[in-house]
């Protein structure tokens, strides 16, 4: 599996419980960031991707390691057919 980004955080105390885990929640913060830094870095905006025929990332498959204080997201992108062609991305 090759992963196309990889962005490295740091987890915030507000973002755990008094044992140090990260909030389900916060998770999904996490995701919509590294996808955000993706396109940025990308030069191209969501609603760009949207209208090139390309949808947006599905986060259920995008993985989240934690190491240490920080926490590394890595996204891979996959084309997929939908059943006019379109091409969706997907994250694993």
């Amino acid at each position: 599996m090759e992963y196309i980004f990889e962005l490295e955080m740091q987890v915030r105390d507000y973002e755990c419980d008094m044992e140090g885990i990260v909030n389900n929640a916060i998770y999904q913060h996490y995701l919509e960031h590294t996808r955000h830094e993706f396109l940025a870095s990308s030069g191209i905006s969501f609603i760009e991707m949207h209208e090139r025929g390309v949808d947006p990332v599905s986060y259920t498959h995008l993985r989240a390691h934690e190491t240490g204080r920080n926490l590394v997201c890595r996204l891979l992108l996959e084309k997929k057919k939908k059943k006019a062609d379109n091409m969706t991305m997907s994250a694993g």
